[in-house]
């Protein structure tokens, strides 16, 4: 399962709806940013860091790396 396909999951877990957190980038973010944006980012698994920073903060998750070897 890819990262947007998590975090769609996470949303509906959350109740929290994509104009929601649209709204909530565009605040951090500081500049125009809209359902459809990311609505394409998440269907294309294009989100960059800071987004998935943003989104992970409004979630109150935290994505974890550790080695394959464990």
């Amino acid at each position: 399962m890819t990262l947007c396909n998590e975090i769609k999951k996470l949303l509906v877990d959350y109740d929290i709806t994509l104009t929601q957190l649209a709204r909530v980038i565009a605040e951090k973010k500081d500049k125009h940013y809209t359902i459809q944006n990311l609505s394409q980012k998440l269907r294309n698994n294009t989100l960059n860091a800071n987004e998935i920073d943003i989104i992970m903060d409004v979630l109150n998750c935290r994505i974890i790396f550790y080695p394959k070897d464990i």
